[in-house]
């Protein structure tokens, strides 16, 4: 898997754990999910993303887009 298939599949196992963690737990999570889509909106315009770092760090195969 290459790291921009990567961040995306961690990028939609984070949202949707925001919204279980919102629903069942508290509704102040959801600021969780807001910092997810702010995050996801900083990547897209900058060409930087934390997560694709990380991921880069731990070995996973560059892709085209980090």
């Amino acid at each position: 898997m290459s790291l921009d298939r990567t961040v995306l599949a961690f990028a939609g196992v984070m949202v949707l754990l925001s919204v279980v963690l919102t629903v069942w737990v508290s509704p102040l999570f959801v600021w969780f999910t807001v910092f997810i889509g702010l995050n996801l909106l900083q990547s897209a315009f900058t060409g930087l993303c934390p997560a694709a770092f990380v991921f880069r760090k731990l070995g996973i195969k560059p892709g085209c887009a980090f």
